[in-house]
């Protein structure tokens, strides 16, 4: 098995690292027959190309069996045309990475008790980057007015709807679609109808539906209730950081992005430049998508010691979290980024 590993800006060559000393302990105990290949993008390519995401890396993360994507730090980057493009949203489009997968789950006693994954579809909805064949979807007619564009597509609704279901029928059978269908009638309208339809594919699994804002009250309210939570890509940004702090911590967010032949990891939050190169950063995220990672390729290649693998790590984050003392510093541990990856990987 073999991997693109893309560390990024701020924190990710930090805790991309102790997450590569997971994956070597998960290949030491497994057979993973693992294997990286480092490029950089971000800052430092942008430094030493001229780019944030230097030609031939898009087309190297399809060639190989998966993709490890540190955090970005966009507000540092300078206008697409001078070489600041976006490498998250070109991998997602580029690359069809329509499944933003992120799972909320307490651990070890942190947060609320809850056990949630929200479903967001991420090529298209409320960002402009990704809404028109050409240009922006944000514009400004005249001076003092600024106007943004949505796109929703029934095939981009249709495709992660299924993967909701799909993954709820494996879970509690619940699904939870939310939108603003009271006040986007047409766009929210039109994704409803087809988790509607999709719905009746998956009669085993129930689908609720929730207004977006009565979904944030209800979260922080109820958060056991819920399974998988489907959205369109703007609910389910902010939802999955209000479910993921809810847990515990945004800190201990896994994520993955995910298509039908392609997929990458990526911790859920951003680059912390403030706490860059101080050990200080707590890489559990990035650790659980590279677990999640695993188990995506296994279950899709039938590599049963794979989806073990995943499931390993996943295990030995817990281990190391029950330990106070062996939490990073802002859990209250002790622990720094490399120490923690290290305490990880003996549990392992």
């Amino acid at each position: 098995m073999k991997l693109l590993v893309l560390p990024g800006d701020g924190i990710g060559p930090e805790i991309t690292g102790a997450t590569l000393a997971v994956l070597a302990a998960a290949n030491k105990r497994f057979g993973l027959e693992l294997s990286v290949e480092r490029r950089e993008i971000g800052l430092a390519s942008l430094a030493k190309e001229g780019t944030t995401l230097p030609a031939g890396t898009l087309e190297r993360a399809r060639e190989l069996d998966g993709v490890i994507l540190g955090p970005l730090d966009q507000l540092r980057y300078p206008p697409a045309d001078k070489g600041g493009v976006n490498p998250s949203a070109l991998f997602r489009v580029k690359l069809d990475l329509y499944a933003n997968v992120r799972p909320a789950r307490s651990r070890a006693g942190l947060g609320r008790a809850m056990d949630l994954v929200i479903m967001r579809e991420c090529t298209e909805g409320f960002y402009s980057d990704r809404n028109l064949h050409q240009g922006s979807g944000e514009f400004m007619p005249v001076p003092g007015v600024a106007m943004s564009m949505r796109k929703i597509t029934a095939h981009a609704c249709e495709r992660i709807a299924r993967r909701a279901f799909e993954l709820s029928r494996k879970r509690k059978k619940l699904v939870t679609a939310v939108h603003k269908a009271n006040v986007f009638r047409v766009t929210d309208g039109l994704y409803l109808d087809t988790v509607r339809a999709v719905a009746r594919e998956f009669p085993d699994v129930k689908l609720e539906e929730e207004i977006v804002d009565a979904m944030a009250a209800k979260l922080v309210r109820q958060p056991a209730h819920y399974d998988v939570v489907l959205a369109t890509n703007m609910y389910g940004d902010i939802l999955s950081d209000l479910a993921s702090e809810l847990s515990g911590s945004l800190g201990l967010a896994g994520s993955i992005l995910a298509g039908d032949s392609v997929c990458a990891a990526q911790a859920q939050h951003g680059s912390a430049p403030d706490i860059a190169g101080q050990d200080r950063a707590n890489p559990t995220s990035l650790i659980l998508s590279a677990a999640m990672l695993l188990e995506w390729i296994g279950e899709r290649k039938k590599v049963d010691r794979l989806v073990k693998a995943g499931r390993a790590i996943d295990a030995a984050v817990d281990k190391v979290l029950a330990k106070p003392e062996s939490r990073t510093a802002d859990l209250g541990g002790r622990l720094g980024t490399r120490a923690f990856g290290e305490a990880v990987a003996e549990a392992l």
